[in-house]
């Protein structure tokens, strides 16, 4: 049930619309940087939507745990496909239906595996953190981290094999927290390419 404040919100003023057109020209704009492949285009991008996406699939999903992965999914989308995005719709509305499709595949592999895989969060890594946690052969993980750059390999070691959460990694190196989760991006990007390439190697 809705709060009973909801059918009397307004929606903002008489400005609200262009303001409203102005952010989407504004997201469109930094979206076109991205389809340039302008890295600090994508990073503004991550920034303005990490606390919407991160409060809309924590709803959704109502699992915490999930919402980091989540969104770090949904942004490798936008990252990938910024140039399918014609203007059909406003920026936010293409971002967050990704965000909702993403959100929901996440639930779906989580009840496949539920019961091939019980222990507590074994179900919930994904690939490639999964092969991070549980690689055979730990010589292909250490040669595609020494692949990344130090501060990438810095967040993932401190993350994923210290267990350090992104505030106290952001305390050690010495930069914002964002920072930290967008260099995990890049690293877990770059590893995902490095492990399929070094497995197929193997085949």
């Amino acid at each position: 049930m809705l709060p009973a404040t909801t059918p009397a919100a307004t929606p903002g003023g008489p400005d609200a619309p262009g303001r409203a057109a102005s952010s989407n020209r504004d997201e469109a704009a930094l979206l076109a940087r991205v389809v340039a492949r302008e890295k600090r285009a994508f990073e503004e991008l991550y920034r303005i939507y990490l606390p919407r996406l991160s409060r809309f699939i924590e709803r959704t999903v109502r699992q915490t745990h999930l919402v980091g992965e989540i969104v770090n999914d949904t942004m490798l989308v936008v990252w990938r496909r910024a140039g399918t995005f014609h203007g059909g719709s406003k920026v936010s509305t293409w971002i967050f239906a990704i965000a909702y499709r993403t959100a929901l595949k996440s639930l779906s592999r989580g009840e496949r595996f539920a019961d091939e895989e019980p222990e507590e969060g074994s179900t919930q890594e994904s690939w490639p953190e999964r092969d991070l946690m549980q690689a055979q052969d730990r010589r292909i993980v250490e040669e595609a981290l020494l692949l990344l750059t130090p501060p990438q390999r810095a967040v993932i070691e401190l993350t994923y094999f210290q267990e350090y959460s992104c505030r106290e990694v952001a305390e050690i190196v010495a930069c914002p927290v964002d920072t930290v989760k967008t260099r995990l991006f890049y690293a877990r990007r770059r590893l995902q390419t490095l492990l399929s390439a070094r497995k197929g190697d193997l085949r």
